[in-house]
């Protein structure tokens, strides 16, 4: 699966960064005790469902309008600030956006679960046993300023990646070396064999120019990839940057020569002329901006906005559009996270009384109106998710870890505990108290201890005012069990900063997960994982069990054995108590302004906005009719 952003990972988390992750060439066999076959013959994409929907010279992916018009600006809005236009380093915060200066080798379908077709790569191939992988790169493929894209450049990028980025060396570990073999092709051999997932995840690759970046600036400065940076830089994508203001806004303007916009894979797509972000400081300000149409599109995350937010002229005369898309491709665990590095948080007994204490079913009728439904499973909403009680393939994987894991997971089948009643929630909090007690904690002065004396203190790190709301309604009940809670409200580069260096008690975030998990698991759950600098696990988790557990899903063999090694590893990670599983509702709420047109089929596994969207010039010359009276006019919107 793909790694989201170094921003998305502070997010909170309605986290929905679960991008599709395809994993592999489903047929293919693992030749064990064999030297590898010979690597055959180039193909035009990999999936993981036995061979891709779309044959080799397929004209346009099914869920797109060929000929969708380009044109129009479109206006989107992000919280927090930026201060870097290089990805490359976990240090600073990249402006939002700056993918589209850049092309990958491969690229994913929005209607397939597990497929990717060549973009930078006209083709790709690897030996039946997975063991490496070749791309041959499209003699036409050019950076911005005309240069060629070069196996040189593919080299290049994959060791400053690997050597600056701690996550990106972690995910492409299994990656001996990368270097030229032909030429246009690039060859990356693998420490393994067997690991199906690997081909495509090389083929996730983004792709930097050398010669730019072992050049000079304007200066004659020689650049320095280790180094934050604000200079434009030289991308080969269907974008680049048109202008900025540090901090607070970025206008990306469409490439009209972009070498691969007839490609296949891109028609119908990229089809805004600009995309202009711009931040803000306060999630108030940016749905009020939102309102007075400064912007013309955003997600809703809180359920209090959408239902009573909306509520303006602009909505009533049909001027902006709430819609919400159903979420068909990935699940979610988001949660309240304590840090497992910290002794208070290391008793499962303990983090089992954390959840005791949440009023779920209380905070959903309050806060939520009742548009939530609780997480049960780190795969919540996909075929992926255990349920019930283990058995046939799935037993069969748990029994090779069985002294390893709560005796539970054999036993009972994991829910959260309930509290739909004022009963229920004094029961709760008795059961909560029972285990703080078995775990060693005393009530002295009203105040929980443990055998030394030191008092439970609870620190809550959040970044979001909307999740303030949320933390103020769980204190209460932590503070019945004798805990002293701190609510501690920091800004967005704080707050990353903070949970980079794990200088937190407990986080409110998530991991989302596509549905085919593979070696992004290891840096989620992950021992490797748990004590690296700004690793998505984020929770702490070391344990043989859950690694053991990983590596079968990661060496599956087919569809059904990934999905049954997939529910034991949910299994053991919920009966290990992790987390205090939060809430989700499968489906994104969206508003925009009715400037935007689409194609009558969207895709199975996304609603792909903007990528497949266009300016719609009637649309929005409706839209703009109405005065500031009833919501604002949008004069930069109708395509200048």
């Amino acid at each position: 699966m793909r790694l989201p952003s170094v921003r998305r990972l502070a997010v909170l988390a309605a986290v929905a960064w679960a991008a599709v992750a395809p994993a592999g060439l489903a047929q293919a066999q693992v030749a064990s005790g064999s030297a590898a076959p010979a690597v055959p013959a180039f193909r035009h994409g990999l999936s993981l469902m036995g061979e891709p929907k779309y044959p080799a010279g397929f004209p346009h992916f099914d869920y797109v309008n060929p000929a969708a018009p380009k044109g129009g600006l479109l206006r989107l809005a992000e919280d927090g600030t930026f201060d870097t236009f290089n990805f490359v380093v976990p240090r600073g915060t990249p402006a939002a956006g700056i993918n589209l200066v850049y092309d990958t080798l491969m690229t994913a379908s929005y209607d397939e679960v597990s497929s990717e077709y060549g973009l930078i790569a006209e083709g790709v191939s690897h030996p039946a046993d997975f063991s490496s992988v070749t791309y041959r790169l499209r003699a036409d493929a050019k950076w911005h300023d005309g240069s060629p894209i070069t196996p040189d450049d593919v080299v290049f990028s994959f060791e400053a990646l690997t050597k600056n980025n701690p996550n990106q060396r972690f995910y492409y570990s299994h990656v001996v070396k990368a270097e030229k073999t032909g030429e246009r092709d690039v060859t990356f051999t693998f420490d393994q064999a067997g690991n199906r997932e690997l081909p495509q995840i090389v083929g996730q690759l983004t792709i930097l120019p050398k010669h730019w970046w072992t050049g000079t600036d304007a200066a004659g400065k020689p650049r320095d990839i280790t180094q934050g940076s604000l200079e434009v830089p030289l991308g080969s994508g269907a974008y680049r940057v048109k202008s900025f203001v540090p901090s607070r806004s970025i206008t990306y303007e469409r490439v009209k020569d972009y070498w691969a916009k007839d490609l296949n894979v891109n028609v119908g797509k990229d089809n805004f002329d600009e995309i202009r972000y711009e931040y803000f400081r306060d999630d108030t300000v940016m749905l009020e901006a939102f309102k007075a149409d400064q912007y013309d599109f955003r997600t809703e995350s809180s359920a209090k906005n959408w239902a009573t937010a909306y509520d303006f002229p602009a909505r009533a005369e049909g001027r902006v559009v709430l819609e919400m898309f159903e979420n068909r491709a990935s699940g979610i665990m988001q949660a309240f996270i304590p840090n497992l590095r910290r002794d208070k948080f290391k008793d499962p007994r303990v983090r089992r009384a954390l959840n005791y204490a949440l009023d779920f079913e209380g905070m959903n009728h309050t806060l939520f109106f009742g548009q939530y439904k609780r997480i049960n499973s780190y795969f919540s909403g996909t075929e992926l998710a255990s349920s019930g009680l283990p058995q046939g393939r799935e037993l069969d994987i748990l029994k090779t870890v069985k002294d390893q894991v709560p005796p539970q997971v054999f036993t009972t089948a994991y829910t959260n505990p309930e509290s739909g009643s004022e009963d229920a929630r004094r029961a709760n909090l008795r059961e909560a108290a029972r285990l703080l007690k078995d775990a060693g904690y005393e009530i002295r002065n009203r105040k929980l201890v443990d055998a030394r004396g030191e008092a439970f203190t609870l620190e809550l790190l959040i970044s979001s005012p909307a999740m303030e709301r949320v933390a103020v309604f769980y204190k209460p009940a932590l503070e019945r069990l004798g805990i002293t809670v701190t609510i501690r409200l920091v800004d967005s580069s704080q707050y990353i900063n903070r949970v980079r260096a794990r200088d937190f008690d407990m986080i409110v975030s998530g991991w989302g997960q596509s549905l085919s998990p593979g070696n992004e698991q290891r840096e989620y759950w992950g021992t490797e994982a748990a004590d690296r600098e700004g690793s998505r696990n984020l929770a702490g988790i070391r344990d043989k069990a859950v690694d053991a557990l990983i590596e079968k899903v990661i060496y599956a063999t087919d569809r059904a054995d990934l999905v049954a090694a997939t529910h034991a590893l949910d299994r053991v990670l919920l009966w290990n108590e992790y987390v205090v599983p939060a809430w989700t509702l499968n489906y994104t709420r969206t508003a925009r302004w009715d400037r935007f047109a689409r194609p009558a089929t969207l895709p199975t596994y996304s609603f792909a906005f903007p990528d497949i969207w266009w300016f719609d010039p009637a649309k929005a010359a409706k839209v703009n009719a109405v005065g500031p009276a009833s919501g604002g006019a949008n004069s930069t919107g109708a395509g200048k």
